[in-house]
């Protein structure tokens, strides 16, 4: 029996016989940052660096033992393994709001294209395809020298090159357009249109997008959500990685929102001040699975009176009810719209904030821990993203506060122990099981947020705050590498267990029963759980991630 620590002395594991240490930092190039101790009198294999990276380079079974790293899946033919960047049309054509709509016209012709792009500078303006031509300006007779700015769509929709097909497909349906301009930077860097896209087939998440949008009511929306588990099942099963399978499942939760706040304003009338829509929790973070309640709030315009809070507490009642239709079930900590805390102005939302950091007491590291993963979903974005700036620069200058969100980042601990090198529930209708939500994906969450915090990173999904951390030097490139082949790892580990799980008939959940898994998978997991816990260990010590 073999006990291994971390440089602080922190216990990371309890190694029994046919496990092994040492390997990870002779992978990386470098030596372990762990310590191991014998508990008792034990007979250790002992393999030399040299003779190690000799058996790697000529023997593949052993390759693929230790090196735990994620290895590029073949992606397939598909909108959902392939980013928009190598979709796109990039330079795209582009005319000034000033040219003429005969100008414009000519150079689709000569360009064979049916749309430009209205730019300055490099800066995307909008927008002109035939379809404004042919219905803004020959429909009603306008003359060839009318200015592009009267007939063009201003502020039209606009994806990232990191962006997936799917996304743009999704896009396209939900919205009804053809083509989408894409911006990095504030910069136009490309478009994609529906003909980019005729040789792609990602149709499952979509066609579940399409049905959505065309639905009339919550019901006829649940009979689509129903099919999600199927769909999770199909992605895994076709080799999609995590974080692609969890977007593709968010989106579909993102749209049955915009939809349902849409048929709610059709019933209530318009709104009397602009709002905004917002979802926390995995939706939040873009991570939803087979499992997932609905977390989500409301911002107000300031402009907001009295008079109109019932208006807005009508809408969240309708939208949080039809969620909840979907399979999206009500949140059992309330942390919903229908909450009159959490339909608030901004102002209100300011103030929420600003308490938060300025005491941060256990109630307070909570909310702020939900609230950082607040992404916008439909309505006036705007009315977020100064909020969300100066939230996480304030939130970043307060050392008490930071110390305080560490401190409560770490209450999630993996699940190492004796046996097996788990700790499974003690109790419980999941006795004997690992809870791969709570003690798998969520201490990684909860480290990825704490990155985000102390770097003033704006991503909220948890693979990309890692991958912010990293590029932003919050994390080390090593410690980068490690927690992001770990948390690949248990991802996939939760996911392809809930697919098992919809195959044989069952509602996919977060329990696992270690027997479940090979010993190579166990021994794999384990790995990816001591390293979790190195990297809790090395925040609770204040020496940050640059370990």
């Amino acid at each position: 029996m073999i006990e291994v620590t971390d440089e602080n002395g922190v216990v990371l594991s309890h190694l029994r016989a046919r496990n092994s240490f040492g390997e990870r930092g002779l992978l990386r190039g470098g030596p372990s940052p762990t310590a191991a101790r014998a508990e008792v009198d034990s007979t250790l294999l002992l393999l030399p660096a040299d003779d190690f990276h000799t058996m790697l380079a000529d023997h593949p079974p052993a390759q693929r033992f230790f090196d735990r790293t994620r290895t590029e899946k073949p992606m397939g033919n598909g909108l959902a393994t392939s980013r928009v960047e190598t979709l796109m049309a990039a330079n795209p054509v582009t005319c000034l709001e000033t040219d003429t709509v005969q100008q414009a016209a000519q150079m689709m012709h000569e360009a064979r294209i049916s749309s430009l792009c209205v730019a300055d500078g490099g800066k995307l303006r909008g927008i002109l395809t035939t379809r404004d031509l042919s219905g803004k300006v020959l429909a009603k007779a306008l003359p060839v020298d009318t200015p592009v700015a009267q007939v063009m769509t201003s502020g039209p929709l606009v994806l990232a090159p990191s962006a997936i097909g799917s996304d743009v497909l999704h896009a396209m349906m939900e919205h009804r357009i053809g083509h989408i301009p894409i911006v990095d930077g504030g910069k136009l860097v490309g478009i994609v249109t529906q003909t980019d896209l005729t040789r792609f087939q990602a149709v499952s998440s979509a066609e579940l997008v399409s049905e959505i949008v065309g639905a009339d009511t919550p019901e006829q929306m649940a009979e689509v959500t129903a099919r999600i588990p199927r769909l999770l099942m199909q992605l895994v099963a076709g080799g999609n990685r995590h974080e692609v399978v969890t977007r593709l499942i968010t989106d579909i939760a993102d749209t049955c929102t915009r939809r349902l706040l849409a048929l709610a304003e059709a019933r209530l009338g318009p709104a009397p001040v602009p709002y905004l829509w917002l979802a926390c929790g995995s939706q939040g973070r873009q991570e939803q699975t087979g499992v997932s309640d609905q977390d989500n709030c409301l911002m107000i315009d300031d402009a907001v009176g009295d008079a109109d809070m019932p208006y807005f507490a009508a809408l969240a009642q309708f939208v949080c009810d039809g969620l909840n239709t979907c399979g999206y079930v009500y949140c059992p900590g309330d942390m919903m719209a229908t909450n009159p805390r959490w339909c608030q102005p901004v102002r209100v939302w300011r103030q929420y904030f600003q308490g938060w950091i300025a005491k941060p007491d256990p109630m307070a590291q909570m909310l702020a821990s939900v609230m950082f993963d607040l992404r916008p979903i439909g309505g006036h974005a705007d009315l977020f993203a100064g909020l969300q700036e100066e939230t996480l620069a304030a939130a970043a200058k307060n050392s008490i506060f930071v110390a305080h969100m560490v401190s409560n980042s770490l209450k999630h601990t993996p699940p190492l122990g004796l046996l097996r090198g788990f700790a499974t529930l003690r109790s419980g209708e999941h006795k004997n099981q690992l809870d791969l939500k709570h003690n798998g994906v969520v201490p990684v969450v909860d480290l990825g947020r704490i990155y985000a915090l102390q770097g003033q990173l704006a991503q909220a999904n948890t693979r990309a705050r890692l991958e912010a951390a990293q590029a932003a030097g919050v994390l080390s490139q090593s410690g980068a590498r490690d927690l992001l082949d770990a948390y690949d790892l248990i991802a996939e580990t939760r996911l392809a267990h809930q697919a098992e799980q919809v195959k044989n008939g069952a509602a996919p959940d977060n329990y696992l029963t270690p027997s479940d898994l090979s010993e190579f998978e166990r021994s794999h997991l384990r790995d990816a759980f001591v390293v979790v816990k190195t990297m809790q260990s090395a925040a609770s010590h204040g020496r940050g991630v640059m370990s």
